[in-house]
């Protein structure tokens, strides 16, 4: 497999089992009010939301001018993502991008459908809640940031202290 290939077949799982967990608590399981809940573990819900905004809650669109601006920017930097992933060599980033790509598009598409992201996934400790409840396209998101940052440090680490890959073999 061609390595520019592998972000798109992440992107595309992503983006299915995102929807499809979607497609399965809302419907079969009947989690489709605001407020309705499954409690799985002590620390984990399946609690249905509706989220507005973007990550966070931020950039909150009650309207639809809103709404589709959201759409128009998240599909903006949707593009952006895959013209990187399209050009990037590097597997771990080409996975890591599919992951923001796939999770990206399941949140656009829910947002075109319904005029919001559905959200679900509600981990808890207690009354503390770490995060906002969200699905697995935001959780798609968010593990992808958290790699590029740390590729990013951990590659900037390597050249300056010049034990990049190459000459780490050189030393082995």
């Amino acid at each position: 497999m061609k390595v520019r290939q592998t972000g798109f077949i992440v992107a595309l799982a992503v983006f299915a089992i995102d929807q499809f967990t979607k497609w399965w608590v809302t419907g079969p399981l009947g989690i489709s009010h605001i407020g309705d809940q499954l409690v799985l573990l002590p620390v984990f819900n399946f609690t249905y939301t509706e989220n507005n905004g973007i990550s966070l809650g931020l950039f909150n669109a009650t309207t639809e001018v809103g709404r589709w601006m959201l759409v128009a920017l998240t599909s903006a930097i949707a593009v952006g993502v895959a013209y990187w992933m399209g050009r990037e060599k590097n597997r771990i980033d080409q996975m890591a991008l599919g992951l923001v790509l796939g999770g990206a598009l399941g949140n656009i598409i829910d947002r075109v459908r319904h005029g919001y992201v559905v959200d679900f996934a509600d981990l808890h400790f207690g009354a503390f809640r770490p995060f906002l409840i969200f699905n697995v396209g935001d959780a798609a998101i968010s593990i992808a940031v958290v790699i590029l940052l740390l590729r990013a440090f951990l590659s900037r680490k390597d050249q300056e202290t010049g034990s990049g890959p190459e000459e780490r073999h050189e030393h082995a």
